[in-house]
């Protein structure tokens, strides 16, 4: 008796929540196949993209992780692939009510006991805070000072004087492209001003000298006044035209500098608790497997590190737009969540005045990987702040103090958001990203986290850790738990990926908000 042909295996589909209309493709889907939903493929369906899994009438919502990611164009049949062809969310759908429900959902955190909290080796600073990096920093006040500031650093690498000071990271060049024509009473001025002395004070940083040209509107002088900065054996600023032009300059910056290798060296790595961490948390190139591999990963460890004692800060607001409303749930008061209201409510205005629609925000490389609407690709970053309370919400680049889990207004352009929480004070970074962002900072360490094993594979040399083993059955609490790990690993000195690489030295932009005339 012959034997029967093995069943083919069906394609590998995801349904993410009960109250689905559509699931996720885990491979390629070809027309003809049928899904575990039950339902026929009616046009080709590209690996972490969508399809019906029932009819779905013309200008019904369409729901991803039980919530509203779009509405339907036109009637989509059930097995139909759904993208940016039959799924949107047009001005004719009106901004969807969204129930804030300030601080309803508040779960307290569960603290781990102080003597079995983590630890890591990191660099106690006289002010009591903790770094992971111990860098010497050349910042600029205006873009006419970045090349003097380069030679500089130049030439003390050059020099081969910091192979004598093992406790040193490096040299770190933070380039302004801005920093004249702008009004020092308005937005710019302010926000570079709090950028630039969030950086010069980042526990990361164990010496400072800052450069400038000596007419521009950022001046150095009242940028020390603003903060009642005194000049210290760390901390030292410097003109060009007051110094006497270029080569002079470089020979004063480089005896600054060299004035401060001993002390900064002199710090040593010691004991500290995880509470002392500090997490910014990134996403760039994102795809359709980020809200399902990589980002909620990271949110179980941002939770870990929480219940720790530590600071996670969530950012990139229009990114979590559409999703605002499960943050403002877990706010700790309804000040708090009015705040992040408020906020998106700003973006909406800002994106408005600028002739944009917030939905312009997902990219091409987005929408390849899958991401079709901002409210997808929002429900998915906004996964990346776990589960905690939200304790704050800070504007661009202010200090943050409170521990826990927090929020900063940032854009959602990666280099940019990350540049505030720098300045913020975070002293770690992860990242996730599916279709393979190249980005790394300086002073602050970034782990790169990808949301599939494709790509984790292709760009090895890039990615610290493969989250899309979550696809074949590692949970998400085990990959946030390794995520942690490796967040104390870093801090503690392992070199990430993009450390190796040498990547940083190009990623500070500060966000440009007002006018430059």
């Amino acid at each position: 008796m012959n034997e029967a042909a093995p069943l083919p295996a069906q394609p590998r589909t995801l349904l993410l929540h009960g109250e689905d209309n559509i699931a996720v493709a885990l491979g390629n889907l070809d027309v003809g196949m049928t899904t575990a939903q039950g339902v026929t493929i009616l046009r080709r369906v590209p690996r972490g993209h969508k399809f019906a899994i029932r009819p779905i009438a013309a200008g019904e919502p369409i729901r991803k992780f039980g919530q509203i990611i779009g509405f339907a164009k036109t009637d989509i049949a059930a097995g139909d692939w759904v993208h940016e062809h039959n799924c949107g969310i047009g001005e004719e759908h009106g901004a969807f009510a969204r129930d804030y429900a300030f601080s309803e959902g508040v779960v307290p955190t569960q603290f781990v006991p102080k003597e079995f909290q983590a630890t890591f080796q990191g660099f106690r600073r006289a002010n009591g805070k903790v770094g992971t990096r111990n860098y010497v920093g050349i910042l600029t006040s205006v873009n006419c000072s970045t090349t003097v500031a380069g030679f500089i650093a130049t030439e003390i690498e050059r020099s081969g004087i910091l192979s004598d000071y093992p406790n040193i990271d490096g040299i770190v060049v933070l380039k302004q492209a801005n920093g004249c024509v702008i009004d020092y009473r308005g937005v710019i001025f302010d926000t570079l001003k709090r950028t630039t002395w969030g950086y010069a004070t980042n526990p990361n940083m164990g010496g400072v000298v800052m450069v400038g040209l000596g007419c521009e509107g950022f001046q150095i002088p009242r940028f020390k006044d603003a903060y009642n900065i005194q000049e210290s054996e760390t901390f030292r600023t410097m003109t060009i035209q007051e110094v006497g032009g270029t080569k002079k300059t470089v020979d004063a910056g480089v005896e600054a500098v060299k004035a401060m290798l001993p002390i900064v060296n002199a710090v040593k790595r010691e004991t500290v608790p995880a509470s002392e961490l500090m997490l910014a948390l990134q996403c760039g190139g994102s795809d359709g497997y980020s809200g399902i591999t990589a980002n909620p990963a990271l949110g179980v460890a941002a939770d870990i590190l929480v219940r720790h004692g530590g600071t996670a800060i969530l950012s990139e607001t229009p990114e979590i737009y559409g999703a605002e409303h499960l943050l403002t749930r877990r706010a700790v008061s309804r000040e708090v969540g009015q705040k992040l209201v408020d906020i998106i409510h700003w973006w909406e205005d800002y994106a408005e005045r600028n002739l944009m629609e917030m939905n312009n925000n997902p990219s091409p490389g987005n929408k390849q990987g899958g991401l079709t609407t901002i409210l997808e690709k929002s429900l998915g970053a906004a996964a990346k702040g776990g589960t905690s309370p939200l304790t704050a919400v800070y504007g661009y680049a202010e200090p943050v103090t409170e521990k826990g889990f927090v929020f900063m207004d940032t854009p959602g352009y990666d280099p940019v958001s990350a540049t505030g929480q720098v300045a913020g004070g975070a002293n770690i970074l992860c990242f996730t990203t599916g279709r393979g962002s190249a980005y790394g900072c300086k002073p602050t360490p970034s782990i790169k986290i990808a949301t599939n094993s494709e790509i984790y594979a292709k760009m090895i040399d890039d990615m610290d850790i493969n989250g899309g083993d979550v696809l074949d059955g590692k949970s998400l609490e085990t990959k946030g738990q390794e995520i942690f790990d490796r967040i104390l690993q870093v801090a503690s000195g392992d070199k990430s990926k993009s450390e190796l690489l040498g990547y940083g030295d190009n990623e500070f932009v500060p966000w440009q908000i007002g006018a430059t005339f």
